[in-house]
């Protein structure tokens, strides 16, 4: 059985999905109560592969928040994490995904450090950032607009900001590796890791934010946009595509131009209805086969019967790794989300 740990964007839309999932107690709850809510299983998931095979899974509710960050709760957005990934645990879930910030807060804050919660030692082998398929999704969504706008990559320009995370900098390797782009871009805040990025692809142009966005023909998004930040859509070029692979997406909101195309990046489109409900709470566009492709990494490992922490350690994706998670894939049917054109 797989699992998938996610959260939802604010404490506004916490509690109008709690309304709707038939919680009332947690409806119309004020913050301080979700930094003590515990996790929920809230969806049992039913999906078919391609081949056939059928898997089961849970969504688990962590009833974490972004504002518990801002606000400065760390202890309440660490605890959240870890009990989460033990209720998933103790439910029996062979692989879990960890969705949005999950993976994030795991990462930031060293919770390989912490496995013991409670009566439960965690086996860090059953979870999987998810950030393989992400990747790969995201370098195939690539691929795919650019024939969409009958871009020639050999003539574009592409901009990766947060080219030093984890996605990111997978990203730049199978840019680098499997593309033949004009000319890669490295937005990130870190420099130091960013020259030793350049460094190890043996190309790509260091810059800041406002400098390269104005030269990109296509951007691709996977870092968290500082708070007050805004993008001015009138120096983007014309044609441009932003595949904005942050969570939540809030690109389209800022841009909104004639010839600016904006792609929900790290989405993939299943080729069959899934039997869930986690995706209509979430607003995607067909929620019956529309996913987050972290999620559909849980999903390819149970289908594949790999339980093993496939994503996981900072910056360790591998191009084999991108292509073997790519397969499986195919595989079960799941495609990227392309432009609606």
């Amino acid at each position: 059985m797989f699992g998938l740990i996610g959260h939802l964007t604010s404490l506004e839309h916490a509690q109008a999905v709690a309304r709707d999932l038939g919680y009332p107690e947690y409806a119309d709850q004020d913050l301080e109560f979700w930094c003590s809510a515990p996790p929920q299983v809230v969806d049992d998931i039913t999906v078919t592969s391609a081949t056939g095979q059928v898997i089961h899974g849970k969504y688990v509710e962590s009833c974490f928040l972004p504002e518990m960050l801002a606000k400065r709760r760390a202890k309440a957005a660490i605890r959240k994490i870890l009990n989460a990934m033990s209720h998933a645990q103790k439910n029996g879930i062979n692989i879990s995904a960890l969705g949005g910030f999950s993976s994030i807060i795991f990462e930031t804050f060293n919770l390989e450090n912490m496995p013991q919660v409670r009566n439960v030692t965690l086996d860090f082998q059953r979870f999987t950032t998810g950030n393989t398929h992400t990747a790969y999704i995201i370098c195939r969504q690539l691929e795919g607009v650019a024939k969409q706008l009958n871009l020639e990559l050999a003539k574009t320009t592409v901009a990766v900001v947060g080219a030093t995370g984890d996605i990111g900098s997978a990203v730049c390797r199978w840019i680098n590796d499997r593309t033949d782009v004009a000319d890669l871009l490295l937005v990130a805040r870190n420099r130091e890791r960013l020259e030793a990025l350049q460094t190890e692809l043996g190309r790509g142009k260091i810059m800041d934010v406002a400098d390269a966005l104005p030269q990109a023909d296509v951007i691709i998004w996977v870092a968290s946009m500082a708070k007050g930040m805004e993008i001015n859509g009138e120096t983007l070029r014309n044609p441009c595509v932003l595949i904005d692979g942050g969570y939540p997406k809030n690109l389209s909101t800022q841009v909104q131009r004639p010839g600016i195309h904006v792609l929900n990046g790290g989405i993939v489109e299943h080729s069959l209805d899934i039997n869930w409900k986690i995706m209509q709470i979430v607003n995607m566009d067909v929620p019956s086969r529309q996913l987050f492709a972290c999620f559909a990494e849980s999903m390819l490992l149970e289908f594949e019967k790999w339980y093993t922490n496939f994503s996981w350690g900072r910056n360790q994706i591998t191009l084999a790794k991108m292509e073997q998670i790519g397969g499986a894939s195919v595989k079960h049917g799941f495609n990227p989300l392309l432009l609606s054109l």
